[in-house]
């Protein structure tokens, strides 16, 4: 009787331990993606940044800002 509730001691702490290495290893993971999460967000924050846009379009694309003394504005007439 007694062997038999030792055994089921040794048993529940085996299964408690393998728990928390489970737990842990989650819990690891879990903050490995808050990382990843937060690099993306800055990465994310800087691709959108106008000026990130500004560089792009000039640079790949040939696109120039519109100079403002040129630029006309045409009114439409109200319904």
């Amino acid at each position: 009787m007694l062997a038999a509730l030792l055994a089921g001691v040794v048993a529940v702490n085996v299964a408690v331990l393998q728990l928390t290495m489970r737990l842990d290893k989650t819990s690891q993971q879990r903050l490995d993606l808050q990382a990843a999460v937060a690099r993306l967000q800055g990465e994310l924050s800087s691709a959108a940044s106008s000026y990130r846009l500004q560089q792009e379009a000039n640079g790949s694309l040939g696109l120039v800002q519109a100079d403002p003394t040129t630029t006309r504005y045409v009114e439409l007439p109200a319904k």
